[in-house]
This record gives C-alpha cells, structure tokens and sequence, in this order.
C-alpha cells in the first residue's frame, strides 16, 4: 500500500456521532486524508486520569497523523463525575471500534487496517481493549440490527506514555504525597482522580494491563508501540519495564521509544509510528518499510550509535545504503523538504 504524499496533504474533519446513551449523544471528531486510500484507521482515545479532557484535546496531533495518510477518529467517551467510572468508558471504547470498523470501507480504510492510539489514561483504554476486545463487559453494547459482526480487536496500539498500572501509580502517587512536599504536582490532580473513575484498589487491580500479564490471563496480543519521555515523573519508568517484559514473555511484540524532554510530541509519536516495524505493519507498509533488509527501502544503514541498547540512536543516521549505492541523509531531508507523509 503506497501513500501518496501530495494526494493526503489535504484532509477533511467532521464530527460523527457514534452512539447515544439516553438524550446524551457521544461524538468522534474524524479526520480523513483526502485520496483513495484504503488509509489505516486509528481509534484515537484522549487523556485526563480517565476523568477529563475530550476528542478536542489532541486536535494537532491528529491533524498530523491525518495529512500522513491516516484517518483519525478522536473519541469522547462517558467520564465521572458526570457519567459512572470502570468499566462505562470502557464500554463506549469497544463500541466505537466496532462502530467504525463497520464503516471503514465508506471511510477510505478497511475494517483489517483498524488501530488504536491512546495518550496515557486513553493509552490505558486503548491497550486494556486491545487485550480484552471480547470481554462483555466491554463488548456489552450491541451494534444496531443490520450491522456486520465485527469484534473491538485492532492491528496494533500506539501508547503515549500510559497509566499502563494505575494501582501502581496509585501508590506512586500516595507514597510521593505522603512523604510531604516538595514532590511533583501531578500528584494532588491524580490521586482524587483514580479514586473517582475506579472507586477502589481492587478494581484498579483488575482493570490492569500489567497484571493481567502477571496473573496469565489469555488475551490477545497485538503489536504495540510504547512511547515515554525519559523524564516523564506521572507514569513511573517501573511499570513500563514491567509491562515490556511481560508482554513479550506471553509472546508479544513490543517496539519502545523513550524520547529526552524537548522533542515535539506530534514529532515523536509520527516519526515512531512510521519508522519501527510495528508501526509499519499496521500501516500495510511492512514489505518497504519497518526494517533494513534487501528489497526494501533501505538496503543498510550506518548509525552513530546503538539503537539496541538507546532507541533514539535510530536517528543518527549517517548513511543510508540502497541498492549498492550509499546516501547522505542530510541531503535526502533537503530534498523532500516542504512535503508530508510517506513516499
């Protein structure tokens, strides 16, 4: 699947309501490229301690991801104080996927091509769906009769920097406050926060990515991409490596980016969707992109640095080899400047 720059440059937005619960109507704000497509499809869930914020919230983001060749559909779903806690939302989220895969074709995408991306509290949302899309506590709102019967599994989730455990941030949180100040000041938003959307440890427990690896729960397991600033003190650098580590012990394929502070997060989360292998098969493009081999768009590269062991190495490219012939990158960047998404 090729995506033609100068055809998704130019996109269209417009609000869709995607389900109704009494005279309260729920919206996505989507955002599609304008061409033939078919485009990957992101599910795009917001953040706030799962209490806050709206699909209005990641508005520059999303006009990115779109004029890259995505079509992007940012989600408002039921949130305390107003509407019930876990799983309510959770519920809504489910449905919204299902909801747009049944459209997908009429949206320039296919039901197959269906991701998730969620920015920490969503990014919880959208990798608890992605473990659990036949959960019928999720699952529990029906499509309308006529509709096809589609599940809430996707082809792969971006997570920004998530409330991967939120038990854990919990008492993250409660053990930073209870030593006195100072201590950052997320910590007097957050706490109140899990306490109104969870209502107890217990369910904080049970609606957890990380132990529901550590208990051995049977889920499924698409490719993620995890993205966290190095020096991100909301979501403790802990339970990421927890969840990294449980998560490709269960046989699941996890491609991590830790950005140092100052990068643009829209930067950060297109170049990382785009260039990890993960991120290149829910794009449909891992026959040219995703990896160095033979046959694809870079044949070898020469790094000034280890990627392996400093993911942010992967951009100190130094040449780049194809076909036998090697290029500058810097004058590869001057030659494409001015034009968006992938070539």
């Amino acid at each position: 699947m090729a995506i033609n720059a100068a055809a998704t440059s130019a996109i269209d937005v417009e609000d869709v309501e995607y389900l109704r619960h009494g005279d309260k109507p729920l919206l996505a704000r989507v955002f599609k490229p304008r061409g033939t497509g078919p485009f990957p499809l992101i599910v795009e869930l917001h953040g706030g301690a799962w209490c806050r914020g709206d699909r209005l919230q990641d508005t520059a983001l999303n006009e990115t991801l779109a004029k890259s060749g995505m079509v992007v559909a940012a989600l408002d779903f039921r949130m305390p104080p107003a509407d019930a806690g876990y799983p309510a939302s959770m519920a809504d989220i489910n449905y919204a996927i299902r909801f747009f895969k049944t459209r997908a074709t009429e949206m320039g995408s296919r039901p197959d091509m269906v991701g998730a991306l969620g920015i920490s509290s969503g990014a919880h949302q959208a990798m608890l769906n992605a473990m659990r899309p036949k959960d019928p506590r999720y699952a529990a709102l029906p499509l309308p009769a006529g509709a096809a019967a589609v599940d809430a599994s996707v082809r792969a989730v971006v997570m920004c920097w998530p409330v991967i455990d939120p038990l854990a941030r919990y008492h993250y949180a409660k053990k930073l406050k209870a030593g006195g100040k100072p201590y950052p000041d997320v910590v007097d938003s957050v706490l109140p926060l899990h306490d109104l959307y969870w209502k107890t440890e217990a369910a904080m427990a049970e609606g957890n990515p990380v132990l529901a690896l550590e208990r051995g729960e049977r889920m499924e397991m698409p490719p993620v991409l995890y993205l966290q600033g190095s020096k991100d003190v909301a979501h403790p650098r802990p339970d990421l490596d927890r969840f990294v580590a449980g998560y490709r012990k269960a046989g699941g394929q996890v491609d991590i980016s830790v950005s140092v502070g100052g990068k643009s997060v829209k930067v950060t989360i297109t170049i990382a969707v785009t260039a990890t292998q993960n991120g290149a098969v829910f794009l449909g493009e891992d026959a040219t992109l995703g990896s160095i081999a033979v046959g694809k768009a870079a044949d070898l590269v020469v790094i000034a640095g280890n990627p392996a062991e400093r993911i942010d190495d992967i951009e100190k490219v130094e040449t780049v080899f194809k076909d036998g012939v090697g290029f500058d990158p810097e004058r590869l960047t001057q030659s494409v400047a001015g034009l968006v998404g992938l070539r």
